[in-house]
């Protein structure tokens, strides 16, 4: 039996797992833990990772060489906590033969947007070939040699969170290797809504390769399956992909993530607020980085201070070596305590904009458009739309990804 215990403030969940994988006497990841904020709960049927479920996968993983897409978030749970995937499959004698890392690193360190180099796993002994900088496509000569690859690392269900670029790409490179992708699902803390301006194809690339929505409301295994059956792998061909489900997990049940899925999401609250303060990623406001509440506020030195009663200065930390306005008195607003939410709220950007003194230091124009996915949100926020008037602009679209996202759905 498996049972789950939820705590507030706690360092990560408990699993109580009869598992054949024991501990492989390597150290636990070294990352630091997201926070809950979450009410004492207990689960009647927890959630069960992919990754936990080795009965599943193990026997499509015998006697291969295998390559492994994954981070500090590719963990098996067990009674004391966690262990990494490849620590554990290397404990029951799987072939791993190298690992590829995303944006953020193997383990997890870097900033975002900061190159992630290749090289060897300290822990392991592994070589690690990054998929974060100019190689964001591991060539055949990359994949030389696998006869499987394994794709494992949790989302966060934004449209530009890398990893979903990632993964595509993995696929793609795959294909083209004739190579197998095994996806291990994981739950989608983002997947109670559907929302956000719909990415538009001439506006496409790692923020966004797919005319899809901000928020789209699907597991990493869902999207994988989406990929291949509307065909956007290069030639319209297809993946020989399996993805290993989860168990126990619906759209609408929240998730704890128990480990930061990157350095500047700390907490529920910022993984939740994410996918509305990430549009401060495409201007000069700064949305907390460079203090211990990233994307849990705004603000800025030029928004007008009669405005507010909160400020903040960012200092550079624990991934974000050169934040925004650093060392600036940033006049904004503090959204730590804000409860879940569950739509793309645009209320803080508008009021951001609303309150700068010099309009022409808001936006950067061509991150703005590639993370919102067209220009023309930047234009509706110009010109004093309301956010009623803007979110009504995106409704067709987002009918016709609900359409085309049901016949992917794998849960309630």
């Amino acid at each position: 039996m498996l049972f789950l215990y939820r705590f507030k403030n706690t360092l990560f969940l408990s699993f109580l797992i009869c598992l054949s994988c024991g501990n492989s006497g390597r150290k636990t990841a070294d990352v630091s833990p997201v926070l809950g904020t979450e009410p004492i709960q207990k689960e009647t049927k927890p959630i069960l990772v992919a990754a936990n479920r080795t009965d599943a996968y193990l026997p499509l993983l015998a006697g291969k060489s295998v390559g492994i897409v994954a981070n500090q978030t590719s963990v098996i749970f067990k009674e004391n906590g966690y262990t990494h995937l490849v620590d554990s499959l290397l404990n029951l004698n799987v072939h791993i033969k190298r690992v590829f890392s995303p944006e953020h690193g193997f383990r997890g360190k870097a900033d975002a947007g900061e190159k992630v180099d290749s090289g060897t796993d300290n822990e392991t002994g592994l070589p690690i070939i990054s998929l974060y900088g100019k190689n964001r496509k591991p060539s055949a000569e990359q994949l030389a040699g696998l006869d499987v690859v394994l794709f494992d690392i949790q989302d966060v269900g934004t449209r530009f969170y890398t990893y979903i670029a990632t993964l595509q790409l993995i696929m793609e490179a795959c294909t083209e290797s004739n190579i197998p992708v095994l996806v291990l699902d994981r739950p989608n803390p983002n997947a109670h809504y559907v929302d956000g301006p719909t990415m538009q194809k001439e506006h496409s690339g790692f923020l966004g390769m797919n005319e899809i929505p901000l928020v789209y409301g699907m597991s990493i295994g869902e999207y994988a399956n989406m990929i291949n059956g509307e065909g956007w792998l290069e030639g319209g061909k297809k993946c020989d992909l399996t993805v290993i489900p989860l168990k126990n997990w619906t759209h609408d049940k929240f998730y704890q993530i128990p480990i930061r899925p990157s350095p500047n999401l700390p907490n529920d609250v910022s993984i939740n607020l994410y996918p509305s303060l990430g549009l401060f990623e495409g201007t000069n406001v700064n949305a907390g980085r460079g203090t211990e509440f990233q994307f849990q506020r705004y603000g800025a030195s030029f928004m007008d201070s009669t405005s507010y009663n909160f400020s903040y200065v960012p200092e550079p930390n624990f991934g974000s070596k050169y934040p925004k306005e650093e060392g600036k008195n940033c006049f904004g607003k503090d959204l730590s305590n804000t409860p879940r939410i569950s739509e793309v709220s645009l209320q803080w950007i508008l009021d951001a904009y609303k309150n700068t003194t010099d309009k022409s230091k808001f936006f950067l124009t061509e991150g703005f458009t590639k993370h919102a996915g067209t220009p023309e949100l930047q234009k509706q926020i110009e010109s004093g739309l309301t956010e009623g008037e803007i979110k009504a602009s995106w409704q067709p679209e987002l009918e016709k990804f609900k359409k085309m996202r049901a016949k992917y759905l794998m849960y309630d």
